[in-house]
């Protein structure tokens, strides 16, 4: 678990009191208690059934349960986040428009030098984590990180590892991968996490790095096998399964979602709105369902997913730099 991440939780055990707190003193009462005033629109960078949707719909159901109103997960994949993000950063900054951010968004927006998430758009709240996995096909002869790291040396030029797309968190993850172990390894970009795993599956490529969440299927086939997860320490999102890091010292990756807002919203809506937020993180029921798609639940300050935002920000632009990227000259 990384200190980041400690610390929020940390502090977000006491967030719901303080943050009650807080609305009953300084905030103007009437406009809290007018919002929301008509159905919310939940903006999800990817498709129906995905993590992140699946994600999007548990809070959306709490939401709506706290505020008595509609909230309307929108689906809107494409351009690696562009499309979702755009909307959210040109829609009325009056709380009725959010978005469940990722990893790959911020990234992708540092690729684009558009729309950045840590200073474009408001933050909300940390929503939670979830690893990502090194995995090849169940087929193949290697059966750890150790394993692969001589195998893929001894074949050096010879082997390919799929991506979610160029630049992005599943590219990135193997670049940092192949920086610290001197692998030289081919990069095969695909559209989508399925297409990818078929070729592992068919032979066609021999490694990807994908996030967690809907890896199940494939691993407990057999087809797939994952040889280490991407935090630094065990999880039980991926039981069994070592740490990349006890082979690879320095390797770390933590995918997360996130929720923001317009950047002009006003600092009472973000509020009401992490309050409820950070309370349905809490209830042990919506924990144990994130649980199972693949992450775990956070909940923090808009302040403290701000410094988490810089603190992404910083140290993607570093690795975006360092692995060859051109910032803001990539079309989407």
């Amino acid at each position: 678990m990384s200190a980041d991440v400690q610390a929020i939780r940390l502090f977000s055990v006491t967030l719901v009191g303080g943050a009650a707190l807080a609305l009953s003193v300084t905030e103007p009462l009437a406009q809290v208690q007018n919002y929301p005033s008509r159905p919310v629109r939940m903006i999800v960078a990817n498709g129906p059934g995905s993590a992140p949707d699946v994600i999007a719909r548990l809070l959306s159901a709490k939401l709506a349960e706290s505020w008595g109103q509609n909230i309307i997960v929108d689906n809107r994949p494409g351009a690696t986040g562009l499309i979702a993000v755009e909307l959210l950063a040109k829609s009325a900054p009056d709380g009725h428009t959010m978005f469940l951010s990722t990893m790959t968004q911020l990234i992708a927006m540092l690729t684009y030098q558009k729309y950045l998430l840590h200073s474009d758009l408001a933050p909300v709240t940390l929503v939670g984590t979830t690893p990502f996995a090194i995995v090849v096909s169940g087929a193949s002869p290697v059966k750890s990180i150790a394993e692969w790291v001589a195998y893929a040396k001894a074949r050096p030029g010879q082997l390919l590892y799929g991506s979610g797309g160029n630049w992005g968190s599943s590219h990135l993850c193997m670049e940092s991968l192949n920086a610290l172990t001197g692998l030289k390894l081919t990069h095969v970009p695909y559209a989508n996490t399925a297409s990818a795993f078929n070729d592992i599956i068919g032979g066609n490529i021999h490694t990807y790095c994908p996030a967690v969440p809907g890896l199940a299927p494939y691993t407990q086939s057999g087809r797939i096998r994952a040889l280490g997860v991407t935090y630094r320490t065990p999880t039980k999102l991926l039981p069994g399964v070592p740490p990349v890091a006890e082979t690879v010292p320095g390797f770390e990756l933590y995918g997360w979602y996130g929720m923001n807002v317009p950047l002009k919203t006003p600092p009472e809506i973000i509020n009401k709105i992490n309050f409820e937020l950070v309370r349905a993180l809490k209830d042990p029921q919506l924990v144990e369902r994130m649980l199972v798609t693949g992450a775990e639940a956070v909940g923090s300050t808009p302040a403290e997913f701000t410094a988490f935002l810089n603190k992404n920000t910083e140290h993607w632009t570093k690795v975006l730099k360092d692995s060859g990227a051109k910032l803001g000259q990539i079309k989407p």
